[in-house]
Order: C-alpha cells, then sequence, then structure tokens
C-alpha cells in the first residue's frame, strides 16, 4: 500500500475514533468536576467515572459511532494511564516506611490476596472476578483492578463489579478507622500503618490517616504508595502464572508475556527516584494521569450491562467483605506483634 494509502486509513481510523473519545472525555471531566462538589466529593473521580459510564450505558444507550473510541480507552489510553502512574512513586517512600514496615504492606497484600483467591475458590466464584477483586483489596482499589485487568482478561462486568466492590469497603474504611484509633490504642505511626497497608484507595487512606495527625497522615500515605509500587511485581507474576493456568498443559514460558505498561511504570518510578523531571511537571502529568485514567473507567463502564452485574449475584460481594476484613485484620496484628 503506498504512503496516501496509508494516510487514508490512518485519516478514517482517527474519524471513527474521535467521537467515542470526545464521550469518555466528557463524562471523565464530569467526574473530574464532581469530585470537587460538597458530599459527593468524598468518591475519587475515577469512581464516579464508572458510575457515570454505567449509567450513561443503561440509560441512553451506546451508538455504533462511539463503539471504536471507547475501545481505543480501554485499550491505549488504560495502558498509558497506568505507566505514567509511576511518576508519583518513587524507590525513596520504601526506605522512609523502614524494612519493618515494608514487611508488614508486602506479608499484607501478598496474604490478602492468596486469602482472597482461596476463598473465591472455595465459594465457587469464576476465577478472573476473584483475582480483581483480590488485587483491588490487596493492592490499591480501582486502579489495580484495572491493571490486573490487563492480564486476567476479565469482562468489563467483572471489572464494574470489582470497583464497586473495592470502593464499598475502602469507603466503609475512611469512615470506620478514625473511630477505632483510641479504642485500640493505636500510636499515630502505627494507625498510619496500618491505614496505608490496608485501605484500598490512595485518597481513602490520606483521609482516614490525617484524621489522627500530620504523623499518622505522613507515614500512612508513604506507607500506602510503597505498596502501590508492588503493583507492577503482581501484575507480571499473575501473567507468569496465567500462562500456565490452562488444564493438562505444562507451563510454557513462550506464553508468557511482560505488558510493555508494567515497564513503562518501572521506567516511570526510576525517573522519578532519579528527580530527571521538576516536581512542578510532575504535578501536572499526574493531573493528566488521573483524567486519563477517569476516561478510561468511563469507557469501562460505558460497556457494562446492570443486568449481567445482577445475574453475578452477592457471592462476589460476600468475597469482598471477607476480603475486607481479613486485611484489616492481618495487617493490625503484624503490626502489633512488631511494633
Amino acid at each position: 500500500m503506498n504512503s496516501a494509502g496509508q494516510g487514508n486509513d490512518r485519516f478514517r481510523t482517527l474519524q471513527a475514533t474521535l467521537p467515542g473519545v470526545a464521550l469518555i472525555a466528557a463524562i471523565g471531566a464530569a467526574a473530574f468536576w464532581l469530585h470537587r462538589q460538597p458530599v459527593i466529593g468524598v468518591l475519587s473521580a475515577l469512581i464516579l467515572s464508572i458510575v457515570l459510564g454505567m449509567t450513561y450505558r443503561n440509560t441512553v444507550g451506546l451508538a455504533a459511532r462511539f463503539q471504536a473510541g471507547v475501545s481505543f480507552g480501554l485499550k491505549r489510553i488504560l495502558r498509558i494511564a497506568i505507566a505514567l502512574l509511576g511518576l508519583q512513586l518513587s524507590f525513596l517512600q520504601i526506605e522512609q516506611v523502614g524494612a519493618k514496615g515494608f514487611f508488614v504492606v508486602a506479608a499484607t497484600l501478598l496474604a490478602t490476596f492468596l486469602f482472597t483467591t482461596w476463598l473465591g475458590r472455595r465459594m465457587g466464584i469464576e476465577r478472573k472476578l476473584t483475582q480483581l477483586i483480590a488485587a483491588g483489596t490487596s493492592i490499591c482499589g480501582a486502579s489495580a483492578v484495572i491493571a490486573v485487568n490487563v492480564v486476567t482478561d476479565g469482562t468489563d462486568e467483572d471489572v464494574a463489579y470489582s470497583v464497586g466492590t473495592v470502593t464499598l469497603f475502602g469507603t466503609a474504611s475512611m469512615f470506620l478507622y478514625p473511630a477505632l484509633v483510641h479504642l485500640l490504642h493505636l500510636s499515630p505511626a502505627a494507625f498510619g500503618l496500618w491505614a496505608g497497608a490496608s485501605i484500598h484507595e490512595v485518597a481513602q487512606v490520606v483521609a482516614a490517616a490525617f484524621q489522627d495527625g500530620q504523623v499518622s497522615g505522613q507515614i500512612g500515605t508513604i506507607s500506602k504508595l510503597s505498596r502501590v509500587m508492588l503493583l507492577a511485581p503482581m501484575v507480571l507474576g499473575l501473567g507468569v502464572l496465567g500462562a500456565g493456568a490452562r488444564p493438562g498443559e505444562r507451563f510454557d514460558v513462550k506464553r508468557v508475556t511482560i505488558p510493555w505498561f508494567v515497564l513503562g511504570f518501572i521506567a516511570m518510578v526510576g525517573v522519578s527516584s532519579l528527580g530527571l523531571l521538576p516536581s512542578a511537571w510532575k504535578t501536572g502529568i499526574g493531573s493528566i494521569d488521573q483524567f486519563l485514567l477517569c476516561a478510561a473507567l468511563a469507557a469501562m463502564g460505558l460497556e457494562t450491562h446492570f443486568e449481567k452485574l445482577r445475574l453475578m449475584g452477592p457471592k462476589p460481594m460476600v468475597l469482598g467483605a471477607a476480603a475486607w476484613i481479613f486485611v484489616a485484620a492481618a495487617s493490625l496484628l503484624l503490626i502489633r506483634c512488631l511494633y
């Protein structure tokens, strides 16, 4: 094909993609605006994006002209946004948490993921949905769900259900933890670590931890970000396990794929750690990245059918509740033992 023909193909692809991209961008912008409003602002813009997308799909419907752009949001935009998340982290944060603190974070994450996947299997819940709930609970809520789904390849309904589950219990933690700090006789440092090691979303950790003071808030934020940093090895690990997950087949290293966005995530952590970007640039890119994540989650919402969610039944929600209780209890136990 000559260059003129290739140019025409690209133009047609762009033309087909633009309406859907404009739609998810508009939904993402609406979610950003709602997040800044009283009361409803307790929900993150990510959560609001998927809710708005689902509401639009199940009331207005999704016209065919939007489909190409929505698919683009689910594939390209999502992966770029996950890679850029790495700029908000640095290897120095692990050092600030300390060896014992990082052990609490890592051990809680691994134990919660293993417990949730074990319980999901015992309850007869589909493996992909179980892994998404496990990832959202053990790592970082909605961001972990959408990142892990790239390798687990669950349905959009699986993603929506998982995001809804971890949001519900993460929000409950945001209000419940500060009420328990004095009852449990936790120091500000211990409370911050408990919040960072067990509450689902970064924003929820910040909201809960700073209610016990500046020290608690800072430690909660740093320990939570060190937990987010473990997202990359978790995705890689699930990719390796998925390569040998077919019944009756031996593990084949050739089936192992390393998603490029994970390598991008690690590279961005390196850029951040080396101080290669001015802090103002990092802040600006962070805002853009949040908007890209909102657009991607809006696309997921637009692909989600309420009827399919209803047919999943209450079992996954029970699994999410059990995982929520486990992550809180396991992290608290480790803190009691080590501090």
